[in-house]
């Protein structure tokens, strides 16, 4: 069996930004398949951010699962997070699926996963994936800083890029400007 590992995705939000950054790292075994892999993409009409960790045709099922969840339940994330879930969960199909999903909006930041979990950090930051952790404690670490929401993503994830091997340096980054 194949084993596909590599993947950062962090989001941080902070004053009136929210991003989202994803490397662009795919590995097979202990080769690189792919550097420039666009692990970061909206969702309906750019109102969402999704980042995936996992198996790519996976990750791609599940958004177009939660984009349908999000048709079904306009601007309530959240609840669209949350029946999906419990579709992932339950569902014979799509309980095989082997992804994470970081999912973004101007109001809420959340984690699925296909447990059935719906998580929502308490500070904003999210961190998956096999840099995840190291791009999450980076995050932190800066967060108090005089830095804007991207500028402590970039950061992060070259401290991710330089401690993973399965993470590189080709860093997409999206953002959702939050309406005072």
């Amino acid at each position: 069996m194949t084993s596909w590992m590599g993947t950062t995705i962090l989001s941080v939000r902070k004053g009136n930004q929210v991003v989202m950054a994803g490397d662009g790292q795919v590995t097979m075994g202990n080769s690189v398949v792919k550097a420039n892999a666009q692990k970061v993409r909206f969702l309906s009409s750019e109102k969402v951010l999704v980042g995936f960790a996992g198996a790519t045709a996976d990750a791609f099922a599940l958004f177009e699962r939660l984009e349908s969840k999000l048709d079904q339940y306009p601007d309530q994330l959240q609840r669209a997070c949350v029946e999906l879930a419990k579709d992932w969960r339950t569902d014979k199909y799509l309980r095989k699926l082997e992804a994470m999903i970081a999912a973004v909006d101007k109001k809420t930041s959340l984690i699925l996963t296909g447990m059935g979990d719906v998580l929502e950090p308490a500070d904003g930051i999210i961190g998956i994936g096999s840099g995840g952790n190291f791009a999450l404690a980076a995050a932190r670490a800066l967060i108090d800083q005089d830095l804007t929401a991207e500028e402590i993503a970039r950061k992060s994830m070259k401290i991710a890029g330089d401690l993973c091997i399965y993470t590189n340096h080709n860093v997409v980054l999206k953002q959702i400007t939050i309406d005072n």
